[in-house]
């Protein structure tokens, strides 16, 4: 029998060039079926003349603005002069979350080659990032290639297959029934932090440790009743097909009031308040309180304004799902997943504000009903592939949920690697959630280090990156055996001082200067080695 030798692959789109690879993939195929003779490749400074970026502009791949810690004027800043696209990225609030469902890079590009027209996703950078990407849109729509990229069309079609399969997209959600919760937290403390149990069956979904869940809350009725009530309006108002109350309960979001409420109101009033709207309208503060107010406070602050309410509704944005790191393992308990959820409420003025996803599973959710949902798949946040190799992990207060996940899912699967935990809290007496659990994977040999760290119990503040510090030598004795380091929890303050204390143990115990130690930590972000979900 001949042999048929099959085709060279056809590479007619370097891999420079600004698309990703199944972008690269289709428009190769349909250049080649263009050409009798075999092409010849160009290079990559013709590939990058031939198929320039959204803003013409060429550049290096480097993002140095992609630090959750940077304010977004410092972001811009570093982003000056760069690709349009990549001034997007720097907008975005580099937490590569996926609560958009892309990662920041992803996200800008789509936003760049006009396959993604929504510029409100980035719930983590919020009004500062839906401004500067309106901006920035709008010399999108003047630059001379405004017209939308033949790339679009096969990334269109790689997004339609994914959204087909409920429970993978934050656009096709699946329905997941909650199970139980249980308070972590003991009497004294002051925090307020539940573990919630779902039920997958029937939802068709599964996850590897280090995704996320989507959580689709509804706003809570009373604080619905209310805005009503400021509207003097009727809660069956017809209003996009269903009565007001419903579409106020479950598809806009009521924090915080966007700018085009603001417009909204500058357009139905006259004199000082229109003045004040229009202002607010723009981002400025003329008052001082613009970061305090939701929809509800905007509607107390114009009293006298009372808009219709379809226009009310059309000018509030789409309710946005909430993402929190999976505390569960699927090999380890196939078809349930668990959650590890801060309970946000807090009081500005005499008026008591909730947290919108938190407060929805603790307490207005009940056992055996349903909620929309989905799985966000993780943007380099997972176990080692090998799985001896050890982990270090450090996850104060609800940080330590994917660590739990990590833990069960090593031990279901039988992973030999050692691991350490890191785990602080404000005391140890009421604060110390799963701790029968992670004692007893100690006493088992699957947890080789258990290291705390109690903010309150003492007279001096004490943080996990303090004990870090204290168990320096060791922590350094573990990274030169190629064990990879994990983060979870705040990105503004807690991530920043654990990457400060991380840079200090290498210089300290691996005898570099501070420079040195901060290429050496960089170095292990590039090979995978230090991972982050921080929010």
């Amino acid at each position: 029998m001949n042999q048929i030798t099959p085709p060279p692959k056809i590479e007619i789109i370097p891999p420079s060039a600004p698309f990703s690879e199944a972008q690269r993939s289709w428009l190769n195929g349909f250049f080649a079926g263009l050409l009798s003779d075999a092409p010849t490749p160009l290079s990559p400074e013709q590939g990058a003349a031939l198929v320039p970026s959204p803003a013409g502009d060429a550049d290096d791949g480097e993002a140095p603005w992609h630090d959750q810690t940077l304010p977004i004027a410092e972001r811009m800043k570093l982003a000056q002069g760069r690709p349009l696209r990549q001034r997007m990225m720097a907008a975005m609030a580099q937490q590569d979350c996926g609560q958009c469902g892309y990662n920041c890079h992803d996200y800008s590009e789509a936003i760049a080659s006009k396959a993604e027209a929504r510029l409100n996703l980035c719930v983590p950078g919020g009004k500062e990032t839906a401004r500067m990407l309106k901006t920035l849109h709008e010399e999108l729509e003047k630059s001379p290639g405004a017209a939308s990229s033949p790339a679009a069309a096969p990334a269109a079609n790689v997004a339609a297959a994914q959204l087909a399969e409920p429970g993978r997209s934050r656009d096709n959600p699946a329905a997941a029934t909650l199970v139980s919760r249980r308070l972590l937290n003991k009497a004294g403390s002051e925090k307020e932090t539940w573990h919630i149990d779902f039920d997958l069956a029937g939802s068709g979904l599964d996850y590897v440790v280090g995704d996320s869940f989507g959580i689709f809350a509804r706003n809570e009725l009373g604080h619905v009743d209310q805005i009503i009530a400021l509207l003097g309006a009727s809660h069956t108002t017809r209003v996009r097909g269903r009565t007001l109350r419903e579409v106020l309960a479950d598809e806009v979001s009521l924090s915080p009031a966007p700018d085009s409420l603001f417009e909204l109101i500058s357009f139905i009033t006259g004199g000082a308040q229109r003045e004040k709207a229009r202002a607010l309208a723009q981002g400025d503060n003329p008052d001082g309180d613009a970061a305090t107010l939701d929809v509800m406070a905007a509607l107390q602050k114009f009293s006298g304004v009372r808009p219709h309410p379809e226009a009310f509704v059309e000018a509030l944005e789409p309710l946005q799902p909430r993402l929190y790191s999976i505390s569960s393992s699927h090999n380890a308990t196939p078809g349930k997943l668990s959650l590890t959820v801060d309970c946000v409420r807090y009081v500005i003025g005499k008026r008591k504000r909730l947290g919108l996803a938190s407060t929805f599973l603790a307490e207005r959710i009940q056992p055996g009903e349903q909620v929309k949902v989905y799985v966000q798949k993780a943007h380099g946040f997972a176990l080692p592939q090998d799985p001896k190799v050890p982990i270090i992990m450090i996850g104060p207060g609800t940080g330590v949920a994917p660590f739990r996940a990590f833990l069960l899912d090593r031990k279901a699967t039988g992973a030999t690697g050692k691991n350490w935990l890191f785990f602080g809290h404000q005391r140890s007496g009421c604060d110390f959630f799963y701790g029968e659990e992670l004692n007893a994977m100690k006493t088992a040999g699957l947890l080789t280090r258990l290291s705390l760290a109690w903010s309150r119990d003492g007279d001096k503040k004490f943080y996990v990156q303090d004990r870090m510090r204290e168990v320096g030598r060791e922590l350094w004795s573990w990274l030169a055996e190629g064990a990879h380091v994990y983060i979870c929890g705040d990105a503004k303050r807690m991530a920043k001082d654990v990457e400060r204390a991380l840079v200090d143990i290498v210089a300290q115990h691996g005898a570099r200067s501070t420079d040195e130690a901060v290429i050496f930590v960089g170095e292990l972000k590039k090979k995978g080695r230090f991972q982050q979900d921080v929010y």
